[in-house]
């Protein structure tokens, strides 16, 4: 293993030990995501679906874990953004450890709270009525390309995090960003209802092929395309924003 690594697993254990110290961290992860889904389901599936909430269900569950992964990063960027201010970084820089640690192990340890966020929301569908309509080999991999998707994508936090002065103005920016992005996309309705202009926004969003992926997954519909297109999205999230984190860290930390 290699020393960089070998530093990253070691801070990815501090972060999941401070997790385990503060369990209600993982509010947003855990109970936020189960009343969306309710909320949505018991509110807005029978108008939507013409009174059938089940069929509601199954369509919107794949989607809302895909949005639920995309707004869990922003705690990310907000506990960095409080580590630095806090003087935890300087600390970091003091040690004989690689520039790029912090942030690598950091974002390994929230594979838990990723993780989370798959099984409180399929558990609670599960009770509500949802079912998997393919395979387990199938929703296994549902959950392995939300969280690896999740990992990519939470990188745009941690660049935010690094270039924003406060971890309040970090869930801000955030939002203005994760927002728009999940619901404009499929993850509510067919985008065949959207407006046009809407539709071409939808078309470019990076969103829209992983909940077509995890709903093609675990639902049906077509899984190839959707699958390449969100692995191809997440490279891109990684060349642009790892780099980008790191130059910030640097200067910041």
């Amino acid at each position: 293993m290699t020393a960089i690594a070998m530093h990253s697993v070691a801070l990815a254990k501090r972060s999941l030990i401070k997790t385990m110290r503060t369990p209600e961290a993982l509010i947003d992860v855990t109970i936020q995501p189960v009343i969306f889904l309710l909320l949505f389901t018991y509110l807005f599936g029978g108008a939507i679906a013409n009174g059938d909430r089940h069929a509601y269900l199954q369509f919107l569950l794949p989607g809302m874990l895909a949005q639920s992964l995309a707004m869990g990063g922003v705690a990310l960027g907000q506990n960095l953004n409080a580590d630095i201010e806090k003087g935890v970084f300087d600390r970091f820089r003091s040690l004989p450890i690689s520039r790029a640690a912090p942030l690598i192990g950091a974002v390994s340890a929230d594979v838990v709270r990723y993780l989370s966020v798959c099984v409180s929301l399929l558990l609670c569908g599960t009770i509500m009525g949802f079912r998997v309509e393919t395979d387990p080999v199938s929703a296994l991999a549902a959950v392995a390309l939300s969280i690896g998707f999740g990992l990519c994508f939470c990188w745009i936090s941690v660049w935010v995090g690094m270039m924003v002065r406060t971890s309040g103005a970090v869930q801000g920016i955030m939002f203005l960003l994760v927002l728009p992005l999940t619901f404009g996309s499929p993850v509510f309705v067919q985008t065949e209802t959207l407006p046009g202009w809407l539709q071409a926004f939808v078309a470019v969003n990076p969103i829209t092929p992983l909940v077509k992926a995890i709903r093609g997954l675990l639902v049906d519909g077509p899984v190839a395309g959707p699958v390449t297109a969100t692995l191809l999205w997440m490279g891109g999230l990684l060349v642009v924003f790892v780099p980008l984190a790191l130059r910030a860290y640097s200067r910041r930390a």
